[in-house]
């Protein structure tokens, strides 16, 4: 049973450094974070996206460890079981929930202007690209 134990630990770890490197910014678009249609649309909107799901995943990660330690001093193989299922539950629900804000606050970051255009709301970029 303990393998069974470390299985929340090792991934409460990679969920925990993930939250950790996307709270910090310190993500780059190829691999790991927030992955949506609003999250990739800009750098921008990716570094927002990331750093507001980052708190609610490193506390993901910490639930994740807290549950495989907490099934490895269990005296039986059920208590075992049962602490490693609610620990990766858990730590699955607040990665969702992360995302789910980390997504949200990125449908907040303005769109990117378009290429050659100055920002200046004058409207000629949306009639070129009609």
């Amino acid at each position: 049973m303990f393998v069974l134990a470390l299985i929340p630990v090792v991934l409460g770890l990679m969920v925990a450094w993930g939250g950790l490197l996307g709270w910090r910014e310190k993500l780059s678009d190829r691999g790991a974070g927030v992955r949506t249609d609003a999250t990739l649309r800009s750098d921008e909107a990716f570094r927002v996206g990331n750093k507001v799901a980052g708190l609610p995943t490193i506390v993901a990660g910490v639930v994740g460890i807290f549950a495989g330690v907490a099934g490895l001093v269990m005296p039986t193989t059920a208590g075992t079981i049962v602490a490693a299922v609610v620990g990766l539950v858990g730590m699955f629900a607040l990665v969702a929930a992360g995302g789910m804000l980390g997504h949200r606050a990125a449908l907040a970051v303005p769109e990117p202007a378009p290429a050659g255009c100055s920002g200046c709301a004058c409207g000629s970029c949306t009639l070129q690209q009609a």
